[in-house]
């Protein structure tokens, strides 16, 4: 049995800002256990709700020296739909309201307690991982520490590390002085070849220079982030790492998005009865948000984050117009001042058109992609991207840019020959955009029955996590052996 110790900032169902949440709390639970034993390691928040904190067990703690002093780490554990779980309890380091502060330098000596910790606690908990599947800056050390400081111990001398890239935005930057100071690392671990970046000391760096293998969440982002525009000054690592990098793409967890059991939904519905209880979905949305109650005009959803990477620029330069065609626009998200205050204008503007929800809502959420005949995803970049998998579930045609995993994902209609489950445009413009939207509108208005059918074929495609398990058990068995 092959033992894969997951280490990560966040997890479904204990502690959730994102979608790495999502595939850190799904993914295990697919992977065949059988073959694998795969737990789980995480902060111990003390925002975590109290009914899961009340799960935990105390298992043991001890003293680590850190950042000049000696540092109590707690190990806590439970288990959780057949997952086991511990969890590095500090409430100096993981107090508050929150998971993340806004302040870049102590998260970078949080998750460097953290991942220092990790590796420190596991000859204590009695597991000893074939593997450590590290996701995202947060936990980038990892890596770094197995080889520099953990190397020379029995215990950890053939344990093998993945490093997984869910947005390369994020790198745990800041400058090389302090970042020595708090990792106590020497200067042969600042030089551009492994933790220097542009005179910053970069966690993520470190984690891809020292991973043994790296994975990112679509094989198009995989590609992108090798070039200058997506590679975020990291992608001359990437290319000299590309036959250690491979893109998986996410998958969505199907007993949670499924339109035929989902009960926030007012209208259950599945692949047979789509075109008569879709509609009646629609209603109840448009009588809950005000918007005039009529089945046959088309609706765009738009679930998101409201920042410049999700295209939100794009939109706002079409807004006007897309006001004047025969569509109702919904949006839900929060984000930058200026794109909530353009969607409150517009829906004050074009109160009959447009639904401005200016908060965020897992029930609105799911009766938007159960009410809508589009979603809208014009992204900058998107390394995976969860929403237009869920649309595609509840049979709502995606409308996106050919980027990342919405271009793995979103196969583009072709009218000749009736292929594909959605719209999508090459090129970062607004008028692009447009053209696919207008696409979207004709085929929708004109032709219900090809319409119908590209519904069909987004409904019966499969983005479990499965599909995904199966590509990283895979890799797991080319690492270990």
């Amino acid at each position: 049995m092959k033992k894969i110790l997951f280490a990560a900032s966040e997890g479904v169902p204990f502690i959730k800002t994102g979608g790495l949440a999502d595939v850190v709390g799904s993914l295990p639970k697919c992977i065949d256990k059988r073959y694998f034993d795969v737990r789980i390691i995480m902060p111990k928040y003390t925002c975590m709700k109290q009914e899961l904190k009340d799960k935990m067990v105390y298992r043991t703690h001890f003293y680590m020296d850190f950042h000049w002093k000696d540092e109590y780490v707690g190990i806590l554990e439970a288990e959780v739909d057949g997952i086991h779980y511990y969890f590095v309890d500090n409430e100096m380091f993981f107090g508050g309201d929150r998971p993340y502060s806004n302040d870049a330098l102590y998260e970078i000596k949080k998750f460097t307690f953290f991942s220092k910790a990790v590796l420190s606690a596991l000859p204590l908990i009695d597991f000893q991982p074939d593997l450590i599947h590290c996701h995202d800056w947060q936990t980038g050390m990892i890596p770094v520490y197995l080889k520099e400081r953990f190397q020379g111990n029995l215990f950890f001398h053939d344990i093998k590390t993945v490093m997984t890239i869910h947005n390369l935005k994020f790198q745990g930057r800041w400058g090389v002085k302090e970042v020595q100071d708090i990792t106590g690392l020497s200067d042969y671990y600042f030089t551009s070849d492994k933790l220097e970046s542009f005179k910053d000391g970069d966690l993520l760096k470190g984690g891809l220079v020292f991973a043994d293998a790296i994975t990112t969440v679509s094989k198009t982002y995989a590609e992108e982030i090798k070039t200058d525009f997506y590679g975020e000054h990291l992608n001359g690592l990437l290319a000299a790492r590309s036959n250690d990098l491979r893109g998986i793409v996410n998958g969505i967890d199907y007993e949670q998005f499924n339109p035929m059991t989902d009960d926030k939904i007012p209208f259950r519905y599945g692949p047979i009865d789509f075109r008569k209880m879709k509609p009646k979905n629609k209603r109840a949305l448009q009588k809950e948000l005000g918007l005039p109650e009529n089945e046959k005009i088309m609706m765009i959803g738009i679930v998101s984050r409201l920042t410049d990477q999700k295209g939100l620029d794009l939109i706002a330069y079409v807004l006007e117009e897309l006001c004047h065609d025969e569509i109702q626009l919904v949006v839900l998200g929060t984000g930058e001042e200026q794109y909530e205050n353009m969607f409150r204008y517009f829906a004050w503007r074009h109160g009959d058109k447009v639904s401005a929800n200016l908060y965020y809502s897992d029930t609105l959420a799911n009766k938007i992609y159960a009410a809508c005949d589009a979603y809208l995803m014009p992204s900058l970049f998107e390394p995976c991207g969860l929403s237009q998998l869920i649309a595609l579930r509840y049979g709502t045609v995606p409308i996106v840019r050919e980027t990342g995993g919405l271009k793995d994902t979103v196969e583009p209609y072709n009218e000749y020959e009736s292929t594909g489950t959605g719209f999508s445009f090459a090129n970062y413009n607004a008028h692009e955009m447009m053209a696919a939207v207008r696409s979207a509108e004709r085929i929708y208005y004109d032709k219900k029955r090809e319409w119908n059918k590209m519904v069909d074929r987004g409904m019966a495609m499969d983005f479990s996590w499965q599909a995904s398990a199966n590509q990283y058990q895979e890799m797991y068995d080319w690492l270990i052996g």
